[in-house]
């Protein structure tokens, strides 16, 4: 029974990451794209009046940031929940 327990609560802390994680590195690139183009970011990359290469860019750089942001909390805070359960300090 405990270890279903570990496992569901392993699994809310790390959607709740992963959501805190999507959300900051949406907000941090959103502002570095503005600063970079000049432009605000798409709203709707699939509309037709936005260019090819502005919704292709928009589109892989907020995949790879925004995963790789939700991989590294979703790591970070099962880390953590195994290091409190288990009762010893994290590395």
């Amino acid at each position: 029974m405990s270890d279903q327990r570990t496992d569901i609560s392993t699994k809310v802390a790390g959607g709740i990451a992963a959501f805190a994680a999507a959300y900051v590195a949406r907000k941090i690139v959103a502002f570095v794209w503005t600063r970079t183009t000049g432009k605000e970011p798409p709203v709707h990359p699939e509309d037709p009046q936005v260019g090819m290469k502005e919704a292709l860019g928009w589109a892989i750089v907020t995949g790879v940031v925004l995963e790789s942001a939700r991989l590294l909390a979703t790591r970070a805070a099962t880390k953590q929940l195994h290091a409190y359960q288990s009762g010893q300090p994290e590395d």
